[in-house]
């Protein structure tokens, strides 16, 4: 005869349960915050998004792109000062070409929390589109950590592989925001 779940276990599947929400809430936040235009209501410039992008991770985390092609772009960066400064390098730098859109889609989640640990998987795919009409599309996979530091699961680690760029026909959208009034009141 089957037996009740403890307490114990209800509380546990509960706080894994929970857990895989909110690394899901986590990851999705961290994309969101990294589209152009950023869609995040009232962020006055990139400072305050990479404020809110930072506020995400853990002091010590880890951000790397891994493999062939990523390892020699971004290699790997230890603790938030260095992701302060990738981050202000990618949205401080002039491009010309400007970026104009790139959104990010996740798809082929894996989540596993053990505890205060958790780790990720996902595919990601983004268009981009810079302001003379060229564009292109990027896939990555995603292997990423996260623990809960004082109640809140932030992310430890951040680890991308390319799996490929390819050119977008010149023009491939014609109709896209110059900014973004999604969460606007």
């Amino acid at each position: 005869m089957p037996t009740s779940p403890t307490l114990a276990e209800l509380v546990a599947r509960i706080e894994t349960l929970e857990g895989e929400a909110a690394v899901r809430r986590l990851q999705a936040r961290y994309m969101f915050l990294c589209d152009t235009p950023c869609p995040e209501f009232g962020v006055a410039d990139d400072a305050e998004r990479i404020d809110l992008i930072l506020d995400l991770y853990t002091d010590d985390a880890v951000w790397e792109g891994v493999g062939d092609y990523y390892n020699d772009q971004f290699g790997r960066l230890d603790g938030k000062q260095a992701l302060r400064e990738h981050f202000q390098r990618f949205w401080g730098e002039r491009r010309d070409p400007a970026l104009v859109l790139n959104a990010h889609y996740l798809t082929a989640e894996q989540i596993y929390v053990a505890g205060n640990q958790a780790t990720g998987q996902w595919i990601h795919v983004q268009p981009w589109l810079y302001a003379d009409g060229s564009g292109l599309l990027r896939s990555s996979r995603l292997n990423n950590a996260f623990r809960k530091v004082d109640g809140r699961w932030l992310i430890s680690r951040t680890r991308t592989e390319n799996v490929f760029v390819a050119p977008l026909q010149d023009g491939f959208a014609d109709a896209y925001p110059t900014s973004s009034v999604l969460m606007k009141p």
